[in-house]
This record gives C-alpha cells, structure tokens and sequence, in this order.
C-alpha cells in the first residue's frame, strides 16, 4: 500500500470535493491485479448492480429500492434469516478498498414547537469526519464489473461496508448509529490481497474505528450542490458529548493501541466542534 500516493496522481477522478452517493459518481477504488500481487486504481460507479440487471433503467430502479450505496458488514455471507446474501459472490471474489480522505454525515437535531415540546421534525446538521493524521484511508468494498448495455461496455459498480457506530459517530450519525468500516493499513491490504474465510472477512468488515482516532467539525448544508464542504459553526447547536473519548469500549477495535494518556479535566463534557480539526480539501465520501 506504500505506493500508493504515487499511483493516486494519475487519476483525475479523485479530484472531487464531495461525492454524492446518489447521483452514483465515479469514486475511486483499489482491486487487485490479475496476479493477485499488488493493486491498481480504478473508477467506479457508486451503487452496486448485480449481474442480472439487464439495462440501465432497471439499474437505477434497483439501487434507489435497495441503496445499494452500501453493505451491512454483519450480513456479509448471510441476511437475517439465514439465508445467502446478496452480497456473497462478492464478498468472496470480488472485494475492493474504497478511497476516501473523509466521509459526511449529517446529526438529526428534534425542532422545538411553540410550546417547548420536541417534534418529530427535525433539523440536518451535517459534519465532516476524517481520520487523525491521515490524508486519506481505506474502507472494505464490494464491485461488480456490470455491462451497460447503452454502450456495450463493462462498468465497475461498488457498495462500501458499514458497521455499528463508535460513541461519537452515534451522536453524528444519530438516526442510523451506523458508521463506514475503517480499516488499519494491515487490515486494508489482508482484505483486499490475501484469501481468507468467511468468519475473518466477516470480522473485517465489521471493524470499529476507535473515536478517538477520528476528528470532526460541522459543515455548511450546502455541500451537495457546492460539492465542497465548508466547514461553519451553528451556535444554537450543543456541543458533542466527549466524555466517552478515554472510556469507549468497542466489540470490534482491531485498531492499535494508542499510548495511555490521562483524561484532562477539560475533556469531562466541555469540549465542542471548534476544538477540532476543521477538515482538509480533497476527495470526501458522502452517505
């Protein structure tokens, strides 16, 4: 994986401030060569389609009814019932890494009524995620080469894995409480370079960032018409919660160990949105 900030420069498709998921735009994702001995980037489409969709029409059907923009990592092999899922084939010859160097997501905020009662309205506040000390990282994917029928050519076509929120990404991403996989070097390059069964791809695929690892800010709403995201302040807006930072337990944090630092004072609920970073240009991943 070391050469790959060299590889990244020949293409011209990761120069996007924000991919939109649901206008399925190219994104960039690393397969493995014929070989099985290194990796090369390729575009694709995001929003899987399975090979029995016969046209393009019928492919936008599909992935608006399924959103097919991503996977749940915990049906990887098999859906609830038992039964395969969707996404076997792949998951067993067809995985990829998703390039990103942050994600959006957006926390749901209750409006209030004019008598101070909650409503099941509510307002998007959406945030910019991205990962301490790296310029950009790797999340489990799953392609397949579709042919368009419109132009006779195969289309690379892929869904991101997802898991269970981490404590911050359950206050972001509060709807849901689900979060992107994020995966360490180690893991990214056993996912996508080395054969392995189903129990550990499944393990893989449901790895949990650590919070501590990850740094946010609040962003303009704007960002998909704008396709940048412009990080703004919203001063009615309470602060994350980040007393959980030095405490959080995850049931699947193959990330290192940072060294142990004891928890400041400052840290016990009074942190917010401006004592972090504030995003960097670059090619971010929307959900």
């Amino acid at each position: 994986m070391k050469s790959l900030e060299k590889a990244v420069s020949k293409y011209n498709f990761l120069n996007v401030g924000v991919h939109n998921g649901f206008n399925y735009a190219p994104c960039a994702i690393l397969v493995p060569t014929e070989d099985g001995k290194d990796f090369e980037i390729v575009q694709a489409e995001w929003g899987y389609v399975p090979g029995y969709i016969k046209t393009r029409a019928e492919a936008n059907i599909f992935r608006a009814k399924y959103t097919t923009l991503n996977f749940k990592s915990e049906n990887l092999f098999a859906k609830e019932d038992g039964k395969p899922s969707m996404w076997a084939s792949a998951a067993k010859n067809r995985r990829c890494l998703v390039l990103s160097t942050g994600i959006v997501e957006s926390r749901h905020v209750p409006k209030i009524g004019k008598k101070g009662q909650e409503l099941k309205e509510t307002i998007k506040y959406p945030y910019l995620v991205t990962v301490k000390g790296q310029e950009y990282f790797f999340m489990p994917g799953l392609y397949n080469e579709w042919l368009d029928p419109e132009t006779s050519q195969f289309v690379n076509t892929v869904a991101i894995g997802i898991t269970s929120a981490n404590a911050l990404m359950s206050q972001i991403h509060n709807s849901k409480l689900r979060m992107p996989t994020i995966l360490t070097e180690d893991l990214a390059y056993e996912w996508l370079l080395e054969k392995r069964e189903k129990e550990r791809l499944s393990i893989i695929a449901r790895t949990q960032i650590p919070s501590r690892l990850l740094e946010f800010c609040t962003i303009d709403p704007d960002y998909r018409t704008a396709k940048e995201a412009t990080p703004r302040d919203f001063q009615e807006l309470a602060p994350i919660d980040m007393t959980f930072l030095y405490r959080e337990e995850l049931e699947f944090d193959h990330w290192p160990v940072t060294p142990f630092e004891p928890e400041p004072e400052a840290v016990k609920g009074t942190l917010t949105e401006e004592t972090v970073l504030a995003g960097r240009p670059g090619n971010l991943t929307l959900f």
